[in-house]
């Protein structure tokens, strides 16, 4: 008997620990909240978890600090809806980073002893009802609400294309650097680009701003879909340039991504953009997967994403380390 019970703890322990964010299906808010409680369980020591506020329809926003570092840096996933598998690589990185921790074992290059140091807090998923509404459509809504969202999506019953969160608001148009400069906006609430009356107006971007402040992270990273592409620039301090550049350039060798030109006219609006220009540091939006037009990127895509992507989170944790 006893033989048995501890091949079935074997067993469930195995469970917890393969296939972590790597299944085949659609990477969807309830998987995230399950698998934070699976990471929180597991490595105790290591992970901490708080939620920053909620979604417009009552959804948690978890935080997940992982590491024992007084100094932070920061990773966010899926401020667009149709943008989850962000949060699934977000989460694949929590779990391979706790459990290498405590393996000792390096993950590629580096290894996860930095987070003694630095500690690194994930906000997988900003936009939860976003995500929602692009991966299950109108259905969750009353009737009222669904006639608005397919208005907002310019009367089509497909809503795969879905960015913005659930009333209409593209977060990632919401922060206070730029804002007032935005082009191309649409004047209503819509799938895409409606950048809001005002700037912090969506309670997710206005909890996630809060939080930032609060915990003062040395650096930060947003993760996009779609392009395989690295935006590092926008109005950074002159005395800081080089510094930016060579981090950016980095995560260039690391994931084979692309380096944006810095623009002539910088289009405001975004975390990366408000990050720099409010603390003179280091902030870089990553676009994964090659591109795609209006719509999430194909599940096929996530190995050769997380190949490129894995070592990233401790990478920059050691950036880190150069940086107040």
């Amino acid at each position: 008997m006893l033989r048995f019970i501890s091949v079935i703890g074997c067993c469930l322990f195995l469970l917890s620990h393969v296939a972590f964010a790597d299944d085949n299906g659609e990477y969807t808010y309830e998987k995230m909240m399950n698998e934070t409680n699976i990471v929180k369980k597991n490595h105790p020591e290591i992970i901490e978890v708080t939620s920053i506020g909620t979604s417009p329809f009552g959804r948690d926003i978890p935080a997940i600090k992982l590491g024992k570092g007084k100094k932070h840096v920061l990773f966010v996933g899926s401020h667009h809806g149709r943008e989850w598998m962000t949060t699934q690589l977000l989460m694949k990185m929590i779990h391979t980073y706790a459990t290498a921790y405590e393996r000792n074992e390096k993950v590629g290059n580096y290894h996860p002893e930095i987070l003694d140091e630095v500690s690194i807090w994930f906000v997988p998923m900003i936009n939860p009802d976003g995500v929602t509404i692009q991966q299950n459509g109108i259905n969750m809504f009353s009737i009222g609400y669904q006639q608005l969202l397919l208005e907002m999506n310019h009367n089509q019953l497909n809503l795969q294309r879905w960015k913005a969160n659930g009333l209409g608001v593209d977060l990632n148009r919401q922060y206070p650097a730029g804002w007032e400069e935005i082009k191309g906006a649409q004047e209503h609430a819509a799938y895409r680009y409606y950048k809001g009356q005002s700037p912090l107006e969506a309670e997710e971007v206005r909890s996630l701003v809060k939080f930032i402040i609060e915990e003062d992270p040395v650096i930060s990273i947003a993760y996009h879909s779609s392009g395989r592409v690295i935006f590092w620039h926008y109005k950074n301090d002159q005395q800081v340039v080089k510094r930016d550049f060579e981090i950016a350039n980095e995560i260039s060798k690391l994931t084979g991504y692309d380096l944006a030109k810095p623009p002539k006219k910088a289009t405001g609006g975004g975390l990366t953009d408000w990050f720099i220009t409010r603390f003179k540091r280091p902030a870089y939006t990553i676009e994964i997967s090659y591109e795609v037009k209006e719509q999430a990127p194909p599940l096929s895509v996530f190995p050769e994403e997380w190949k490129r992507n894995k070592e990233i989170g401790l990478m920059i944790a050691e950036q880190a380390k150069n940086i107040n």
